[in-house]
């Protein structure tokens, strides 16, 4: 039997705004899809705080025993610098601005997305597709769409109608807003507009002369709207209805809203069963933002290289401090919080690795098998990892006082506590253990050293074939010495 079989899943439903029982639609496997990276720019915290979200609750799903086909996409083209239907597509405008081709663009800020998750140790998604590869597919939509009458065309540019959607659907059941509403709150259309209300969206945009990314099309030369991608990845990946669809809150209205209207449309049913929101990033109680230098990169915490923080930060630590706020709340960076979290995390490692050399006895002061099912019932609420870390610090309480002989634990007991902890820890919430990487890095270190003050014996002897063959088996294991007038350093590559 799965674990999942065992376990009872609620998960905060975002379109009926309440917890649901989790039911797949095909028993003992997941459909889930999550809204990727814009590669304009290096990846920001926030929404690197999105993703790991969505790492957890994968992580959490295949610990659980589902098979997951999890999707998470790039785009690589069609957002446009004001995120609305006006201005210039965000890769094209940095391609521009830089003097390179928009691939180029595209390249270097994926490999940067990579490399930042690699390093907060994300697993990779089952699928990451980008919409620059899946233009024929958002090109048939549209003309699908098309064909049953929910868009229309306008000199070289396709537009979802969306007056003519809600009036056989509801447009706008995901953030709660009503049509009549939004009508009533936006301006009158320029007369040069070519849509027929303000809040219709673009399927397809014609290409100006002077666009880079271009793609031939039924109403010639453009390029696909940034909501018809994920329409198109996540059906074609997924089926016309899949389980879970998440992203930032920030995707709710309109991006999310449009995918509804848009599968709809094609479909005649609604495309997710569940849609899951993660909530905001803020630093220092205000919004993170370039403009008003409220805002830090991931590789700047790592580093330390920053005006804003007192020190570098692990990956795992600031790891640790973003599963220590639940997924739909919004957290806060400061200096104070990851110094808080440093602690905290230094002492759940300290402890697990003390777990192995518990004296071991013949009774157990704390229910193990109670504590695992309080940890499953944490995870089981909508994914509450504080409260799980609360259950992981109070599993510490107890190794602790083990530790010194004042409660004791049997044999069996401990195994099962050093399995689970070791689940939960590693497993869902994807946490690596730094202090192991950092105490072989220091063993290391110690090791190079004697054999370079080895070295530097046998040249003061003049025995230089041992010195050579130092330097040499050194050079083959991937150890570089470099000899300088302050000594003998080395690099490992």
């Amino acid at each position: 039997m799965n674990l999942y079989q065992e376990q009872s899943l609620k998960i905060y439903n975002s379109l009926s705004g309440k917890k649901e029982i989790f039911e797949p639609i095909n028993e003992g496997h997941i459909g889930m899809y999550v809204c990727g990276p814009t590669v304009y720019s290096n990846v920001h915290l926030g929404n690197c705080r999105t993703f790991m979200s969505f790492d957890m609750i994968f992580r959490y799903f295949k610990h659980l025993g589902y098979k997951v086909r999890y999707v998470r996409n790039i785009t690589d083209a069609g957002h446009l610098v004001d995120d609305a239907e006006d201005g210039e597509d965000k890769i094209a405008k940095k391609a521009r601005l830089e003097k390179l081709e928009p691939m180029e663009v595209v390249q270097r800020y994926t490999v940067d997305f990579h490399t930042i998750l690699e390093q907060f140790n994300f697993l990779p998604p089952s699928i990451e597709p980008t919409a620059t590869g899946h233009i024929i597919e958002q090109i048939e939509i549209i003309k699908d769409i098309l064909e049953k009458g929910f868009a229309y065309e306008t000199n070289g540019s396709v537009y979802f109608d969306v007056n003519k959607f809600n009036e056989t659907h509801e447009y706008g059941k995901l953030s709660g807003r009503k049509l009549e509403d939004m009508i009533a709150n936006t301006r009158e259309l320029a007369a040069q507009d070519d849509k027929h209300s303000p809040q219709d969206f673009a399927l397809w945009k014609k290409a100006e002369p002077q666009h880079i990314m271009r793609w031939p099309s039924p109403w010639g030369d453009g390029f696909p709207g940034w909501h018809l991608e994920c329409t198109a990845m996540s059906t074609k990946y997924l089926g016309e209805t899949f389980d879970i669809h998440g992203g930032g809150m920030d995707l709710k209205f309109p991006h999310h809203e449009c995918e509804i209207a848009q599968a709809e449309a094609c479909n005649g049913q609604s495309p997710v069963n569940y849609w899951l929101h993660a909530n905001m990033l803020t630093m220092n109680g205000k919004k993170m933002a370039k403009s008003t230098g409220n805002n830090i990169l991931p590789g700047e915490i790592f580093t330390g290289e920053n005006d804003i923080l007192s020190k570098a930060f692990a990956p795992a630590v600031v790891r640790f401090f973003m599963m220590q706020a639940h997924y739909t709340s919004i957290l806060d960076l400061s200096n104070e919080a990851l110094i808080a979290s440093e602690k905290g995390y230094n002492k759940l490692m300290e402890a697990i690795a003390t777990i192995e050399n518990l004296p071991e006895g013949n009774t157990t002061n704390f229910n193990i098998t109670d504590w695992q099912k309080n940890c499953y019932d944490a995870m089981n609420d909508d994914f509450n990892t504080p409260i799980l870390i609360a259950q992981l610090f109070d599993a510490v309480k107890h190794i602790n006082l083990i530790k010194e002989a004042r409660e004791t634990i049997t044999a069996d007991d401990k195994k099962l506590l050093e399995k689970s902890i070791y689940a939960f820890v590693f497993d869902v919430l994807g946490l690596e253990n730094t202090q192991d990487a950092n105490a072989n890095s220091d063993k290391l270190s110690g090791v190079v050293s004697l054999l370079i003050e080895l070295r530097n014996e046998a040249r003061a002897n003049k025995d230089f074939a041992t010195s050579d063959k130092i330097r040499d088996q050194l050079t083959a294991l991937g150890i570089q010495l470099k000899d300088g007038k302050d000594g003998t350093s080395f690099s490992v590559s």
